[in-house]
């Protein structure tokens, strides 16, 4: 079963004719189309990297989901998603990580953990990991 790539509505665009230098910052949804070199930051934002961008640049996002080639690091606080005819020359870290077949990826992969921040949607958070390490314990051991 193929995962969507449905994101968030697009927030901003930068089409297949254009061309950009620098660091890009934004809120939102952000899909670039075209050739960036550079920067690209959002503390909250997810970025598409559509099927004829070319990408020189260091990505860090909540979200990255990739279809075209992008040299350099990407670091996503929630998930990185891959897919062809997409192509990776560097590291990637996220906690969550999808690559479809077809897809080439050259570098180190790393799976961040959740980072946890003082608050009560940490304890219901702790009391659901707890209560799976329960259902584990309870699960026949003969499969």
């Amino acid at each position: 079963m193929r995962k969507s790539k449905k994101a968030d509505s697009i927030t901003t665009f930068i089409g297949s004719d254009a061309s950009f230098e620098g660091r890009i910052e934004f809120k939102g949804t952000i899909r670039l189309d075209g050739n960036v070199k550079g920067k690209i930051f959002s503390n909250s934002g997810t970025v598409i990297v559509g099927e004829k961008a070319v990408l020189d640049a260091d990505i860090n996002v909540d979200v990255a989901i990739i279809m075209g080639k992008v040299n350099g690091t990407i670091d996503a606080r929630d998930r990185i998603e891959i897919y062809p005819p997409g192509s990776i020359e560097g590291d990637i870290h996220a906690p969550v990580i999808s690559i479809d077949a077809g897809v080439r990826f050259n570098g180190n992969c790393a799976m961040k953990s959740l980072t946890l921040s003082p608050g009560k949607q940490n304890d219901s958070l702790k009391s659901n990991i707890t209560s799976d390490k329960n259902n584990i314990k309870k699960f026949p051991k003969n499969l």
